[in-house]
């Protein structure tokens, strides 16, 4: 049993009016009276809450989370009571959000019920463990308390982005990732067989119009091509020290909502994945670190995203030099067929990047190789910002300087052959796609 506020509010005016009578005796006589009016109060309100257990309350909710997204919660609670109620509900979800609003009021009426929506956004793989439910209950006098511990203890995995896979796929079967920002590539060559005729939509070329089928359907449509070879796509994923660098999710964001460049690459590599998948080639998976790590053959079956997912779910990271010498041995040795490989790393100095060129020469000899690296937008947010003293001054020079850097990288690696892509964690997965896209168009691997 807990008092409430508005108990302890009216046991002090009851000890106002009872000092004031004092001066003035008819005060006296009242917060005497009240004080076992509140004696009564008390004593009907927690027999009305304690009578019977009334309050019954669940949890609802994916079996796996999705990493970097909205999660859907739903509390449903239910009231026998044959009065209104007015609860507090708080859900013990998993320390590791650090969050103190998951609290929620709610009226419910007699013998009532409702459902609480609310949604949790995680920034690390794993699993996560949510407590119990704890509901609050008080009648209409509001002056006790009674607390219900409620439904179950209950573990959730989280996930690479699954969800913006989900969305993804969707778009996907009604042609329209355009909506996402994946750019219509033209192709270059004759490489390519006929596989159906589609409705027009925008972006389709108009050399692809048939004109025939347009004519008999009264609408136009147009001709759809594939290429005539499956090719092979590895998602290669440093998961040494220089990835564990964290991000905010977006722009607005609260500053703990962060996501390290790691698992930004993990759901970037999901998503090509299954892309390159639905562009009929095949895809795999390789991490590396201190040595070599998990390697998962390009396939296109259809449970093969299954086994993507598990693997990425389980890479564990660490804080180990990325051995590059190790990586272009074993993809040497494991990778045989001619692959496009996308490199997830990033390189902070064009001297690092220049002591790994050898072996990033070697990969690109027999495979065509992109290096993904990530450009620092809270440093180039900074820049943006005026300096307000000298010393501001000398710090936007030195960040000036850092993001030239990366803008050398590219040029060092055009210079020496390989295609590279630097991007904005929140942009990655929509750069990596349009530029799997933009190579596979031009026959590049």
């Amino acid at each position: 049993m807990y008092l409430t506020k508005r108990f302890y509010i009216v046991v002090a005016a009851i000890v106002l009016g009872l000092v004031a009578g004092e001066w003035w005796p008819w005060c006296y006589t009242a917060g005497i009276a009240a004080l076992w009016l509140l004696v009564a109060a008390v004593a009907l309100d927690v027999v009305l809450l304690y009578h019977r257990r009334a309050i019954v309350a669940s949890r609802r909710m994916a079996s796996r989370f999705s990493n970097g997204d909205d999660n859907e919660v739903t509390l449903s609670v239910a009231s026998d009571y044959p009065f209104a109620v007015w609860l507090e509900v708080i859900d013990e979800i998993p320390h590791i959000f650090q969050r103190r609003d998951v609290l929620f009021g709610h009226r419910l009426a007699a013998h009532g019920a409702c459902d609480i929506i609310y949604r949790l956004r995680p920034v690390k793989r794993g699993v996560y463990g949510f407590g119990h439910i704890r509901v609050f209950a008080a009648t209409a006098l509001g002056l006790v308390q009674r607390r219900y511990t409620l439904g179950s203890e209950q573990d959730v995995a989280v996930y690479p982005s699954y969800l913006m896979l989900n969305k993804y796929e969707l778009l996907a079967m009604s042609d329209n990732l355009t909506e996402l920002g994946i750019k219509r590539i033209r192709h270059v060559g004759n490489n390519t067989e006929f596989e159906q005729i589609k409705e027009y939509v925008e972006g389709d070329e108009y050399r692809a119009i048939n004109w025939k089928a347009s004519a008999r359907r009264g609408q136009l449509m147009v001709n759809v091509y594939q290429d005539e070879r499956s090719q092979q796509v590895f998602n290669v994923i440093d998961k040494g020290r220089v990835m564990q660098q964290a991000f905010k999710l977006c722009d607005d964001s609260d500053t703990s909502d962060r996501m390290t460049l790691l698992d930004y690459a993990i759901n970037a590599s999901l998503v090509l994945s299954y892309v390159a998948t639905h562009k009929e080639d095949k895809a795999g998976i390789v991490t590396f670190a201190g040595d070599f790590g998990e390697y998962v053959p390009a396939e296109r079956r259809a449970s093969h995203m299954m086994v993507i997912n598990e693997a990425l779910y389980n890479l564990e990271t660490d804080f180990d030099d990325s051995d590059f010498a190790a990586l272009a041995v074993n993809i040497d040795r494991l990778i045989r067929r001619r692959s496009l490989l996308v490199l997830y790393t990033n390189f902070t100095s064009l001297d690092g990047m220049r002591r790994q060129l050898p072996y990033l020469r070697r990969m690109n000899v027999r495979h065509r190789l992109l290096v993904v690296f990530f450009d620092d937008v809270e440093t180039a947010h900074y820049v943006s910002e005026r300096p307000r003293d000298l010393r501001g001054y000398y710090t936007r020079v030195i960040a000036m300087r850092q993001l030239g850097l990366k803008r050398a990288i590219v040029a060092e690696l055009r210079r020496n052959g390989i295609h590279s892509l630097l991007t904005s964690p929140s942009g990655l997965t929509i750069n990596v796609i349009n530029r799997y896209l933009e190579m596979k168009a031009r026959h590049l691997f």
